[in-house]
């Protein structure tokens, strides 16, 4: 937690940096960009008591921004009492240590604030290990920020001597063995969840999952969908840790629908890799359902950040030639938050959807138009199904049982030694069906 060298607590005045360089991030509204790291900094009960958007030419490699401009900073830390400056942008450890000298105050950047976020917000003890393998790996090339006691040496051990290692090494050294430590740790949780998406695969229900950048409204519409009560508040990172329910849909008995973690521009690689075995959970969905805060300045740029952690993924299919991508997954958009739209910005929106096949306009927060999505989904995941005929003995009940519940069943008619099915499928689960019952 950042409070734990004493220096910052919960409630601590801070002031915000947002640097924009000239010609790149135009695809994105600067004051857009400026409320979402206020809601970053909130997400940890942090006090935005001051905020600088910046212009930069070029981007200086002792201290990112220009003399002139932290000058120009410099006022409000003292009379605001400002005890951490928030940068959102990346920064190296120099960077990061000089940024403090000079400004007389503790600093973090963007990384480092996603990070604590997901450090306090993560319930589950994978999602624990996860944020602490990508806490480590951000700190390993940073410990010359924080210790300026590193270099000196330890003495020699064993029969070498020597000079031996110093502190800083020895202080990596011992991240590095943490983190292989975690990693045997997240290797057997996901062998775990491996198992258990195999047992979810044998069973006949169609899996659905929600995806988003976040504060989109995922969890808001999960609640609605599943009567359930996942925390949904307007708090970025809301949810971190996959929640998986029971719904039905129209024409559909059973399906379980999962909740996961919000995406959001800029985020950290080292959280992309960590978080990555447990996204893989959308890679074996039927139907991913990607909801979009269709109202927010920067639907469009958030809506391209989800894509490209989906296709790191590889649910979009096999991406410059990369022939052990899954099979892309069927995708439709889910445009949410349209009660807060102006009503000319709402008739464009809806002019819009119309020309769309793949798109349902709702509000999660009032209820409109989710019982049209309900019905959209069920669709979805039926109209690649294809009609097959297949025989099974008098004694495979338990398939019998499966196709019932995976498709719809046109026929059945009783022949000597069995039943002669007319079954509508979907591909995977007649592959699905082919690999559990090769003898049908």
């Amino acid at each position: 937690m950042i409070e734990s060298d004493g220096e910052v607590t919960r409630g601590a005045a801070t002031l915000l940096v947002v640097p924009e360089w000239r010609g790149q991030r135009l695809s994105r509204d600067l004051d857009a960009r400026v409320e979402e790291a206020k809601g970053l900094a909130l997400a940890i009960g942090l006090d935005v008591v001051a905020v600088h958007s910046l212009r930069l030419r070029q981007t200086r490699a002792a201290t990112l921004i220009g003399v002139g401009q932290i000058e120009a900073i410099r006022p409000d830390i003292d009379a605001k009492a400002v005890q951490l400056v928030i940068v959102d942008a990346p920064l190296s450890a120099i960077q990061q240590r000089n940024l403090e000298t000079e400004l007389g105050a503790k600093v973090i950047d963007r990384t480092g604030l996603i990070l604590e976020i997901f450090g306090e917000r993560a319930a589950t003890a994978e999602g624990r290990l996860q944020v602490e393998l990508a806490h480590l790996d951000y700190q390993a090339g940073r410990l010359v920020r924080s210790w300026t006691h590193l270099e000196r040496q330890r003495g020699g051990f064993g029969f070498l001597g020597g000079p031996g290692e110093t502190q800083i090494e020895a202080d990596r050294r011992m991240i590095r063995d943490r983190m292989a430590r975690i990693r045997r740790q997240l290797d057997d949780a996901r062998r775990t969840r491996q198992l258990q998406r195999a047992k979810r695969q044998r069973a006949p229900w169609p899996v659905i999952a929600l995806v988003g950048y976040t504060n989109a409204g995922k969890s808001t519409f999960f609640n609605r969908l599943t009567g359930s009560d996942v925390m949904a508040e307007d708090m970025l990172f809301a949810t971190l840790d996959p929640t998986m329910r029971e719904i039905r849909l129209p024409g559909i008995d059973k399906a379980i629908l999962s909740d996961t973690v919000g995406f959001v521009s800029d985020l950290p690689t080292e959280l992309v890799a960590a978080f990555r075995a447990t996204l893989e959970e959308v890679t074996t969905a039927d139907l991913i359902v990607h909801v979009r805060d269709i109202v927010h300045p920067d639907s469009d740029a958030q809506y391209d950040d989800v894509r490209a952690i989906l296709d790191s993924l590889g649910v979009n299919g096999p991406q410059d030639g990369d022939a052990e991508a899954v099979e892309a997954v069927p995708q439709i958009e889910i445009w949410n938050k349209i009660d807060t739209a102006e009503p000319e910005r709402r008739a464009e929106i809806e002019a819009v959807a119309e020309r769309r096949a793949d798109v349902a306009i709702i509000s999660a927060e009032t209820g409109e138009g989710v019982e049209q999505a309900r019905m959209f989904m069920a669709s979805q995941l039926t109209a690649r199904h294809v009609e097959h005929r297949i025989f099974l003995a008098f004694d495979q009940g338990e398939a019998m049982a499966w196709l019932h519940a995976r498709g719809e069943v046109l026929a059945d008619v009783a022949e000597e030694g069995g039943h002669l099915l007319t079954v509508r499928l979907d591909p995977a689960d007649r592959a699905r069906f082919d690999r559990l019952w090769p003898s049908a």
